[in-house]
């Protein structure tokens, strides 16, 4: 069968043969065994479900097999057998390109090059799934392929519900993941309803379609390791940037720090993903010894090499044996997947890569002291650090939090609402004030004709665009435009596209709206071909997460989550071609809400009314509660916004004088 007939076909009537498990790959580890047996029978009846009764007594045995080898339900049988990447928008058989444009960025996320785990449908983070298993991919796929624009396909957490009848304005797909009642928002109970297959973990861009490689956090973790070095008054070249995880997202580090200028050293105890990132080009080279790695760094540091390198092994080893060897590490962070400890989210100190995970999926309970364990010690080992001059940041994978509910030295002496650890956020002291509250944020696209001149030329329009308006920008944003600029002048040499034909820059409104449209044109004109629009759920409004993106709001209201569902509600009826919201990604299940969208640009009237209606409302949604929380910086922000769209009446903080506070 062909591409297109396979795609049509969905869950085909007749089986196709058993797969053989492909070793050379990675994949999920096991997941603990947390169903009874009556239970167990429940995630199989649930299984079943998606096939005729005719297949019922052969798939049972084999998904129960799964079922108590890897603690869920994969259906690896029904894996297509194409190869999976994101296609040129042509080829896939589709009655809406917009529905066609969806299909490439959901097939770029189970992309071998850009997915974790591909065989169970995990694109980062440990446990981002796109789908809970193959029968939902195929079945998804085929609404997709059948689908008009007058037609709204409805995702429950992996599960295609259906197509309903909607409307052109309508999105084409409407994605929830996780989205728990809240009592029933803790991490076991993550791995008992995702075992029984009614709900997923989907991240942030995993679950909803949007997930374009490590590029997509590379930008942001280079502004972050810039800004870094800005505010300890120094220069990275020759300085040294420690952390830790090669996996998914956190895979951006070390070619962040090479873009940066400075030295980095980054930890993971997983062999084929520090081999995957090599192979890549995304770390300069690979060291296993951590005495090796010492003399590496010196010889670095001697020399103010730009350089980064893979330690396989573990992060604490690298804290400990620097700070005994004093190494003077300038910046340090952790991106390991903490939302996600006890399931291979951080894989505790004194243990084989091979028997952690064995002791997570069969001691569960000794697996979780282990980990607490590691990162008391790891967190002993950086307070060492900071106390010789070490600028230690949370990257917003809840290192701190985790740390902290460890029994780990990490509380502030004086804490107060906002301000509990001894650390900072990230958010908190750089992306926040600097970005998030002026409408900054990573704002994406994919050029759906697959073809690198095409994002040639995206790229070019984007910089033209920017360098505009940086001509008439306020002094307080002209560093964010001339980071963004000098990026994606160098965003081709650095050969940042893994999968798809994509890019990503940081821009507010303004910028957002103005690319777009430049876009547009160009596609109208036939320049290019379509264009697939979207952002990072880490962004002005999209997300609320007390622990990173909002862990700037000091107003008590950063435990909320009205933001992050305003926003996806207000993207539905302004033009999104898809929207998501989920519970969960980045810093942890029950943790954050979080949404994103998808928008396709096609050259048309239509795209470009819908372009200014609804990037306009999903920034400045953001910078309205942020300013509102009495930010500066998104009060300043708000203000000018009002200023150039009439229609805009946004409610301002009076500032309280802190003297009359004091006074009683």
């Amino acid at each position: 069968m062909s591409f297109k007939e396979q795609i049509l076909e969905g869950i085909p009537n007749e089986l196709p043969q058993p797969k053989p498990f492909d070793h050379s790959l990675n994949h999920a580890p096991k997941r603990k065994d947390i169903l009874n047996d009556e239970e167990k029978k429940l995630a199989l009846k649930n299984a079943l479900r998606y096939f005729d009764k005719k297949h019922h007594a052969t798939l049972l045995p084999e998904f129960k097999n799964e079922l108590d080898t890897y603690g869920r339900i994969y259906m690896y049988r029904l894996r297509p057998d194409y190869k999976m990447y994101a296609r040129p928008i042509e080829e896939y058989p589709a009655k809406s390109k917009q529905a066609a444009a969806i299909m490439l960025m959901i097939q770029n996320n189970l992309d071998y090059a850009v997915a974790q785990h591909p065989h169970e449908l995990i694109t980062y983070g440990g446990n981002g799934a796109v789908f809970s298993n193959w029968a939902q991919y195929r079945l998804t796929m085929k609404y997709l392929a059948e689908m008009t624009d007058e037609q709204t396909l409805v995702m429950y957490s992996g599960h295609p519900m259906g197509l309903f009848p909607s409307h052109i304005e309508a999105p084409r797909v409407v994605v929830t993941n996780g989205m728990m009642i809240p009592n029933y928002s803790k991490p076991d109970d993550w791995e008992k309803f995702n075992a029984l297959g009614v709900t997923q973990y989907g991240q942030m861009t995993a679950g909803s379609y949007m997930y374009i490689g490590p590029q997509g956090i590379v930008h942001g973790t280079t502004i972050t390791v810039l800004n870094g070095f800005r505010k300890i008054k120094k220069q990275p070249k020759g300085n040294l940037f420690v952390t830790s995880g090669l996996g998914g997202m956190s895979g951006a580090q070390p070619k962040a720090g090479n873009i940066a200028g400075c030295i980095t050293v980054c930890a993971e105890v997983n062999p084929k993903i520090t081999q995957v990132r090599l192979d890549q080009g995304w770390i300069d080279e690979k060291i296993t010894d951590v005495n090796e790695l010492v003399t590496r760094v010196k010889k670095a540091k001697a020399e103010k090499e730009t350089i980064s390198i893979a330690y396989l092994g573990n992060v604490v080893d690298v804290w400990e044996t620097f700070d005994k060897e004093n190494i003077h590490i300038d910046l340090g962070s952790d991106q390991t997947s903490l939302h996600n400890p006890w399931a291979g989210g951080y894989y505790p100190a004194g243990l084989s890569f091979e028997d952690a995970n064995t002791m997570m999926a069969n001691q569960p309970d000794l697996f979780k002291e282990k980990v607490q364990e590691s990162l008391r010690r790891q967190a002993k080992a950086i307070n060492k650090h900071t106390a010789k001059g070490t600028y230690f940041f949370d990257y917003g994978n809840a290192f701190l939090l985790e740390a902290s509910r460890a029994g780990a030295d990490v509380m502030a002496t004086n804490a107060t609402l906002g301000r509990e650890f001894k650390y900072p956020s990230y958010v908190q002291d750089i992306m926040g004030p600097m970005c998030f509250d002026y409408g900054f944020g990573p704002f994406r696209w994919v050029c759906a004709s697959g073809k690198p001149e095409d994002l040639a030329k995206t790229d070019e329009i984007a910089c033209q665009v920017l360098e505009e308006i940086m001509q008439h920008s306020p002094e307080e944003i002209q560093q964010q435009m001339a980071d963004n600029i000098q990026w994606i002048k160098g965003a081709q040499e650095n050969k940042l596209v893994v999968g798809s034909q994509a890019r990503i820059l940081y821009a507010d409104a303004e910028g957002r709206m103005k690319i777009a449209e430049a876009f547009n044109q160009a596609i109208k004109n036939n320049e290019i071909g379509p264009v697939i629009l979207g952002r990072d759920h880490h962004d002005v409004s999209g997300t609320d997460s007390p622990y990173r993106e909002t862990s700037n709001i000091y107003d008590g209201s950063r435990f909320t989550a009205d933001m992050a569902i305003h926003n996806v509600i207000g993207d539905s009826f302004r033009g999104a071609t898809w929207v998501s919201i989920h519970n969960g990604g980045g810093v942890g299940w029950g943790e954050v809400i979080n949404g994103g969208f998808g928008m396709v640009l096609d050259g048309t009237k239509e795209a470009s009314t819908r372009l200014k209606q609804m990037l306009f409302w999903d920034v400045n949604n953001g910078i309205a509660r942020r300013s509102w929380a009495r930010n500066d910086e998104a009060i300043f922000a708000i203000k000018r916004a009002m200023q150039t769209e009439p229609n805009l009446k946004v409610t301002l903080p009076n500032i309280v004088d802190d003297d009359l506070l004091n006074s009683i």
